[in-house]
Parts: C-alpha cells; structure tokens; sequence
C-alpha cells in the first residue's frame, strides 16, 4: 500500500498541529509534570471545603504557588482534612490563614493563602491553624432574599 507524498504532509501537518495544541494547554492550564518532591506538604481543617479537590490551586496573592494534594473526612470531626503542596523556595508564615475561595458566581474554588507577618514559617507537614471554610453562594443568596422580604 503505498501513500501519495500529499497524504503523509497533511498528516505531519495534523500531528504538529495536536502536539502545539497539547503543548498550549499544559502551558494555560499550568499543568505540572514530575513528582511530589516538587515542594513541601501543609495540612489544614476545613469545616466545609465545598470545590476543592486534588489539583486545586493554591494561590498567594493571585499567583499559584502550589496545589491540594489530598482531601479526606475526618470521621471524628466531620471536618475536611486538606493537604497542599507548596512549591518549594516559598515560606509562608506561621501565623498565616488558609481560605477556600471562588473565582465568582460561575468561576471554580481554589485555595488562597492570606500571609501573616511573623518572622517564622510553616515547616514540612506543619498544620496551618487558621482556616476559612467555603461559603456557599446559594445560602448567601438565600439569606439575603430572606432578609430583605421579611422587612
């Protein structure tokens, strides 16, 4: 079986096109390829951690510095027990708040990390204390109908 040399261009045209494609989306999605030795591993206890999952961002100041590594119920406290992973070379101070945020009404959650100013910093497997829970849009919502049609 033999090809015409104008099937094999458009092929490795095709397979260009898929490999730039590829290369574009782990570039926009931030997509990390390589191991867990990549930073270090906070824990934190969320009352709620309503859209957060493994591979969520953790960002400082907007900029992505990490991401949640683990998720679990804690069985005794009904508290979700998160994991995140810190790019190594970034210390965050130990006096520091972690807080489940949105991106907006439509936007996804993600992990944000407020910066205390203590002069100390959070070690490998440290638990971050002071923690903030997801608040959702749709009680928020609710209350505020609620509030307004009661007066």
């Amino acid at each position: 079986m033999s090809h015409s040399a104008g099937e094999v261009v458009v092929g490795g045209v095709v397979l260009a096109g898929a490999l730039a494609f590829g290369l574009y989306t782990v570039q926009v999605t931030g997509l990390e390829f390589g191991g867990a030795g990549d930073g270090y591993q906070l824990s934190a206890s969320f009352r709620s951690a309503e859209g957060v999952g493994v591979g969520t961002d953790v960002r400082l100041a907007g900029v992505k510095i990490g991401s949640v590594s683990g998720v679990a119920l804690d069985p005794e406290t009904y508290r979700a027990e998160t994991t995140v992973t810190i790019r190594d070379g970034i210390e965050i101070p130990d006096d520091s708040a972690i807080v489940v945020a949105s991106e907006g009404l439509l936007g996804g959650s993600f992990v944000e990390i407020n910066p205390g100013g203590s002069p100390f910093y959070y070690g490998p497997g440290d638990q971050i204390q002071d923690t903030q829970g997801a608040v959702s849009l749709i009680s928020l919502l609710m209350k505020f109908v609620g509030g307004e049609g009661g007066s």
